[in-house]
């Protein structure tokens, strides 16, 4: 199934704005302030930490199935950091943080599961041009 995006933008760069839509529920503004300083509305980068966390999770919960250790729940936080890099607004790093309810695993099974889920998840690959991509993984502890 294809996944689709929009987009439209008006007006130059530092004064103009934009809308976005994702999918059928997703949609919202963004701006020059909104990505580069921290105003507010939304920015691609959001997108890209909500779909790359999204990927993940879903990842990971699949991989502990398939291994018999099915989660109750697998709650992943991705932070995309943007840098001028030679003058170029660019991607340096993604930190994932995750945290799973395993009934069954132990912590390093748990985090050997989670490093392969963030090497083989869809948005993972697609994201390799990315120098730097990080995982915190653990086990809530109740």
């Amino acid at each position: 199934m294809p996944a689709k995006g929009h987009a439209q933008w008006k007006g130059d760069l530092k004064s103009g704005s934009g809308t976005f839509t994702a999918g059928d529920s997703i949609s919202g503004d963004y701006s020059f302030k909104s990505r580069f300083e921290d105003g507010p509305g939304a920015n691609p980068e959001q997108l890209i930490a909500g779909a790359h966390a999204s990927c993940f999770s879903m990842a990971l919960s699949n991989m502990l199935a398939e291994a018999g250790t099915p989660p109750d729940s697998v709650d992943t936080d991705a932070v995309v950091t943007l840098r001028l890099v030679d003058g170029a607004p660019t991607i340096t790093k993604i930190a994932l943080t995750t945290v799973g309810r395993v009934p069954g695993i132990d912590e390093a099974k748990f985090v050997e599961t989670a490093e392969a889920a963030k090497a083989g998840c869809p948005v993972s690959k697609a994201l390799a041009g990315v120098e730097e991509i990080t995982l915190e993984a653990s086990l809530a502890s109740d």
